[in-house]
């Protein structure tokens, strides 16, 4: 399998709100990967945006107001075309998202333009309200495209930048992360997965699976 070459360009796109315990840990590990964090304040209303240090590989945007994650995202995406990244990884703020997986999505970017992960070979640190809402989206999306997908709500992924134009969200919440699949679909755009673990905390999520399905559903009509 091809890897990604070191003269590639990747970013990551951090979106958060409300993430000061976690954002300067996850900016950190990140670097790790990536040549350069795009972070999104959301409107935060704590210290988030205060404990991020200023680093040259570090692109620190804000939203006024809190506007949603697609809308986190979209504001990324539109930053990461700019530079001319070539290859756009996403992930949570709240450790989740181990940035120690990120080789992996670049290792199948080599070959696919859409990389999600998959939590689902592990479900047993996922809440079960998590899982049936997941199953049930994922099942759904999969009959809308025609493609298998097997964990929709994973917010862990990574785009050829090249293709982010055309799959750009219109949603402003969580179902963007759907909508924009859907647009994958339709541009025939091929799909890799990778698997990743399954990571709950002790936080209170602030992700509810009815206003998932509901927002889900949204999409269902594009």
């Amino acid at each position: 399998m091809n890897i990604i070459s070191n003269q590639n360009k990747i970013c990551a796109v951090i979106p958060f709100y409300n993430e000061e315990k976690t954002i300067s840990e996850i900016i950190t590990r990140t670097l790790k990967f990536v040549d350069t964090v795009i972070a999104i304040d959301d409107g935060s209303t704590d210290s988030s945006y205060n404990n991020i240090n200023a680093v040259k590989n570090v692109i620190l945007l804000k939203h006024k107001k809190n506007e949603g994650k697609g809308s986190a995202l979209k504001t990324g995406f539109k930053a990461s075309i700019k530079n001319k990244f070539d290859f756009t990884i996403t992930l949570d703020a709240d450790l989740q998202h181990p940035p120690e997986e990120i080789p992996k999505f670049l290792e199948a970017l080599s070959l696919y333009d859409v990389v999600i992960g998959n939590r689902l070979n592990n479900l047993s640190p996922m809440p079960i309200q998590r899982i049936l809402s997941n199953k049930l989206s994922s099942g759904l999306l999969s009959m809308k495209t025609g493609i298998k997908i097997y964990d929709s709500q994973c917010g862990y992924r990574g785009f050829r930048t090249e293709i982010l134009g055309n799959i750009m969200p219109h949603f402003s919440g969580y179902e963007a992360e759907s909508e924009m699949l859907i647009l994958a679909g339709r541009e025939n755009y091929t799909f890799g997965y990778v698997s990743i673990p399954a990571i709950y905390g002790d936080e209170k999520s602030k992700v509810r699976p009815f206003n998932i399905i509901t927002g889900f559903i949204k999409t269902l009509f594009i």
